[in-house]
């Protein structure tokens, strides 16, 4: 626990882009066979890898690369020469468990609009599909949208554990930060499975 505290606390210090590469993440295992027998209950689907992503509203579609954690620990990020391409945080729940499952994708990259250029935009009511590897597609409705500078990111509330199945999408914001390479800021879109 303590391991997976002082990586929630260094979480706080995000400097690059889609929730950055150097965003520290939780270091703990992926979920566990207990969290994965609950969601059996009717509280959440059980455990299935995520393949796909549908925003309806903006026109968003993407298969689903596994992220993980580079070497330094910080959370990998889908290529940023295929600025099209979205991640799904491997470490964290899949879509439709219970607890957070988190999504990465760039807000441009490559000298073009990313996967998630228009996240921003969403706001509470649109949905977001995510298809899972077991043939069956988890329903998210957005709860809120924020912007928020890196250096206050929002660890427990993106990544802390909850009871219901719910997704976090994650890209950058704001202002270009020309001397540092990254945006200064973060988009998070918070959705609850329907």
């Amino acid at each position: 626990m303590k391991t997976l505290v002082t990586a929630l606390v260094a979480l706080a210090l995000l400097t690059g882009c889609a929730a950055a590469p150097d965003a520290a993440l939780p270091t703990g295992p992926a979920p566990s066979t207990t969290a994965t027998a609950s969601s059996t209950s009717g509280a959440g689907l059980p455990a299935s890898e995520p393949t796909e992503v549908r925003i309806p509203k903006i026109g968003a579609k993407s298969s689903l690369v596994p992220l993980g954690l580079n070497p330094d620990e910080t959370i990998e990020v889908p290529p940023v020469e295929q600025p099209m391409q979205a991640g799904w945080y491997e470490l964290a729940r899949t879509p439709g468990e219970p607890g957070p499952a988190v999504l990465l994708g760039h807000v441009d990259g490559n000298k073009q609009p990313g996967i998630f250029f228009r996240l921003k935009e969403l706001v509470a009511g649109d949905e977001v599909e995510v298809s899972r590897k077991d043939g069956t597609t988890a329903r998210f409705r957005v709860t809120r949208t924020e912007q928020i500078a890196k250096d206050s990111f929002p660890t427990e509330a993106v990544y802390g554990d909850t009871t219901t199945p719910e997704l976090r999408l994650i890209t950058c914001g704001g202002s270009f930060d020309t001397a540092a390479h990254s945006y200064r800021d973060n988009v998070i879109v918070y959705a609850k499975l329907v």
